[in-house]
């Protein structure tokens, strides 16, 4: 049995890639460092695994999480019967799932990633919705949203919202160390770190919010 991996990754971090060749010496690492938006089959190391494929070179797959082979219902679910069509065998590690057993298509596999791949989508799309609506408030409130801080994965407004202890924290002790407002914003359903704090007060003082 020949074996890959498909890793998706938004930043590269050697030190991350070498761990993976090191846990997984049996397989053919195959791993993009880019945004999930993009089509399975559009991405560089997508592309060379089918390519593999397609030559005889691999016939067993692992993924992760079912979320690494597409971002959409439509583009999981065509990785998946593509692989399916070529009788690759399909691994999803976080469910234990196999695609095929012992020659057979798995039905439970095919029901759970149908499902799992919806509920991503679905997901996907509430967020957007909520970073559409809280740009839509911060154009009202005055301000000009121009786009997320690089190195974050929640929008400001998404942030800032999460947030609003350290927020008010913030506002009413400016000269307490990163430490102390963390301490004063935590509580026992809340806790925050210094690292938080320093996040939410670049957020407050950057540009992004440009007043007119």
């Amino acid at each position: 049995m020949k074996k890959g991996r498909y890793i998706r990754q938004s930043s590269k971090n050697q030190t991350n890639l070498r761990q993976l060749a090191k846990v997984h010496p049996d397989e053919i690492l195959y791993i993009d460092v880019i945004s999930g938006s993009v089509p399975f089959a559009e991405r560089p190391e997508g592309k060379k695994l089918i390519d593999a494929v397609e030559a005889s070179e691999i016939d067993y797959i692992t993924f992760h999480d079912l979320s690494r082979a597409g971002r959409s219902t439509v583009d999981v679910l065509t990785t998946l019967n593509y692989f399916q069509s070529k009788s690759v065998i399909v691994k999803i590690d976080n469910l234990g799932l196999e695609s095929i057993i012992e020659g057979k298509v798995n039905p439970i596999f095919n029901l759970i990633t149908t499902v799992l791949s919806e509920i991503y989508s679905l997901e996907r799309t509430t967020l957007l919705e909520r970073q559409a609506e809280g740009i839509h408030q911060a154009k009202l409130k005055g301000g000009v949203y121009l786009g997320r801080q690089e190195g974050t994965t929640d929008s400001p407004e998404l942030t800032l919202s999460k947030h609003k202890r350290v927020v008010k924290t913030i506002k009413t002790n400016p000269t307490l160390s990163l430490r102390q407002i963390a301490k004063l914003s935590s509580e026992s359903d809340y806790k925050v770190s210094a690292n938080t704090v320093k996040k939410v007060k670049s957020l407050l003082d950057n540009t992004k919010f440009v007043k007119q």
